[in-house]
């Protein structure tokens, strides 16, 4: 049927600007970009937020092709110049001017942030973030230090690099083959295959994703299967009314699609090892499922997601996009340990979406329906200068809203600094209950009860462990254990450290076997790490295998604030449950409200810190 048809200029007769309004996407649009801003937010039930990108994707591809696809049928050829010109009149007014007034703002607040940071900026005005951040390490995940307020433009500039190779790839099959869309969009699907294999082939799960993450290379599949969804379902036959058979089909569709998305959005994270291992995939093939019913004005799933907030939402997704980030990070405590509050984050997030609209109205609208970036730019100061000559009363009430936002953004953001002072133990003593280990149960009574420092260093002072000093106690580390070491060395005499910075749970079995082979590793052993990022099941698996259960091991959990503490801590604790030989020392609830024992990054410590945390694992090895 559809699928056998050539790409031969057609009596079809279909204008640019002229296609069909589908407001179904807009509303995935929507959906996909406010997902996206919650998983930037930290809130609960969006882990898998950043799946939203991967839905844009699709949606892009999908979007792209059958533009394409309709002006050669149209046509008989593709201007790639006017098609390029189309997208950068699009795209790039906004963008810049984010990155004008984020930098300005940077530049006057913290010169030094904004030298940091001025790659980051040219990267993105050449659309060429993701391989920037790929080339210089830049970790999507574990980010130490002030966030770039551009990091999330990565995803621009793959969507730019498909915008630039995809039409030339359909060209050139188009003139040296003439394939018919069935041919076309199996090509497609077996270059999506080969983008999976690759992130398949460069996926490591003992270290950081963003590689497979950043790569137009690696993600490249999404655009393709929403590509290949064009071809067989192209927007211009589905004008006309379906079956009633039809329509429920698509319904049904739509709806495993959407329960899908819906799912991996909730429950999956982005360490999650099977996201890079046929994960992504199958989101963006439910996206696909979902568009497709998107695009029939008659299926329930198109009215629904034609529904009108949601679609106006979705006409300025792409200003909350440029706009949520920078947002977001210039807003954010100094401390790490301190988190904004929801009340400020739904501040926040009100203004993304007036300062998007601004944008829509005033920026990108004018140069959209204008044929010269000039004529735009006349079309932008006119809406504007509209806007200015209202009457005095307009302006004085927009006047007094905005500053009432600033007002509340003020106190939101002094309310959350004392809110994490006051009441972040209330949050982490939910947490402890999953986390909690095989401590003494000291540790494990309330807070409030346990022994003050200088009681503790008596306590270690008396400590006697003959039996295990004799045989040697181990400890291996990072960063956090080489601040440590001189005041454990006191306290647990000829203990033997191996620390370094930056060092990850992947490191360690390596470590192992070499002192092991040279006759250092003592039958005590103490592993501190996860502070740099998450680790498998399999990994810690492995290096507790290599120990063997007839040595005494002892985990120390991570405080850190990052996105992967919970994850370290919870696979340490279910050690802990699953190995008689294995003790936890439970340092992140020990260490709740002690903001006077972390130095500013919320994770080192100072000399107080450092030396409770030696006291606590002598008190452990004692017992």
């Amino acid at each position: 049927m559809e699928a056998t048809y050539r790409l031969n200029k057609s009596h079809v007769n279909i204008e640019d600007g002229k296609r069909r309004y589908m407001p179904g996407l807009d509303g995935i649009r929507a959906l996909a970009v406010l997902v996206v801003v919650a998983y930037h937010f930290g809130w609960r039930g969006a882990s898998g937020g950043l799946l939203g990108v991967n839905v844009f994707f699709v949606l892009s591809g999908y979007l792209i092709m059958d533009l394409l696809v309709e002006e050669y049928r149209s046509k008989g050829r593709i201007d790639l110049k006017r098609f390029w010109f189309r997208r950068a009149r699009r795209l790039l007014p906004a963008l810049l001017l984010m990155l004008l007034v984020v930098s300005v703002i940077l530049f006057i607040s913290d010169s030094s942030r904004f030298v940091s940071i001025r790659g980051d900026i040219w990267a993105a005005i050449m659309y060429m973030s993701n391989w920037y951040f790929i080339y210089h390490d830049v970790s999507y995940f574990e980010s130490f230090g002030p966030a770039s307020p551009f990091g999330h433009l990565w995803s621009l500039a793959v969507e730019e690099q498909f915008y630039l190779l995809l039409p030339l790839l359909l060209f050139g099959i188009i003139r040296f083959t003439n394939p018919t869309c069935g041919k076309l969009a199996l090509y497609l699907l077996i270059g999506a295959a080969v983008s999976f294999g690759t992130m398949v082939l460069l996926y490591d799960p003992n270290t950081d994703p963003s590689r497979v993450y950043y790569g137009t290379d690696t993600r490249a599949f999404g655009f393709l299967i929403g590509a290949a969804l064009a071809l067989a379902w192209p927007s211009r036959i589905l004008a006309t009314p379906l079956s009633r058979k039809g329509t429920v089909v698509l319904d049904v569709v739509g709806a495993i699609g959407g329960a899908i998305v819906a799912y991996m959005i909730v429950f999956t994270g982005e360490y999650d090892e099977w996201l890079y291992r046929g994960g992504m995939v199958v989101l963006s093939v439910a996206a696909a499922l979902v568009i497709a019913a998107a695009v029939s004005p008659f299926t329930t799933v198109s009215k629904l997601l034609a529904w009108k907030p949601l679609r106006w939402v979705g006409q300025r997704s792409y200003g909350i996009y440029l706009l949520h980030y920078p947002i977001i990070v210039l807003t954010a405590p100094a401390n790490p340990n301190m988190k904004a509050g929801l009340l400020l984050q739904l501040v926040l997030l009100v203004v993304m979406i007036w300062l998007a609209a601004l944008s829509y109205k005033f920026v990108e609208s004018p140069f959209v329906e204008s044929s010269t970036l000039i004529e735009g730019w006349k079309r932008s100061k006119i809406e504007l200068r509209k806007r200015v000559n209202q009457t005095a009363f307009i302006r004085r009430r927009r006047l007094s809203v905005l500053l009432s936002i600033g007002m509340i953004v003020l106190l939101c953001v002094s309310c959350a600094q004392r809110e994490s002072e006051t009441t972040g133990a209330s949050s982490k003593e939910v947490k402890q209950e999953m986390i909690q280990g095989e401590t003494t149960d000291k540790l494990k009574e309330e807070p409030k009860e346990e022994p003050e420092l200088h009681e503790l260093l008596i306590q270690s002072q008396d400590v006697q462990t003959p039996s295990l000093l004799s045989d040697g106690v181990t400890a291996i580390g990072d960063s956090v254990l080489l601040g440590v070491a001189p005041e454990l060395e006191k306290l647990v005499p000829g203990i033997m450290i191996d620390a370094k910075v930056s060092r990850q749970m992947k490191d360690a079995l390596a470590i192992v076997q070499q002192l092991e082979s040279e006759n250092r590793l003592g039958k005590c052993v103490i592993v501190e790490l996860g502070t740099n990022g998450p680790f498998t099941s399999d990994t810690l698996t492995n290096l507790l295998d290599t120990l063997g259960a007839e040595r005494q091991i002892i985990l120390i959990n991570t405080r850190v604030p990052r996105n992967w503490q919970d994850k370290v801590n919870q696979e340490l604790s279910r050690a802990g449950e699953e190995r008689s030989n294995v003790k936890i020392i439970d340092w992140y609830s020990y260490s709740a409200n002690q903001s006077g024992w972390l130095t500013k990054d919320g994770i080192h410590l100072q000399p107080e810190g450092a030396k409770a945390y030696a006291s606590l694992v002598a008190e452990t090895i004692s017992n």
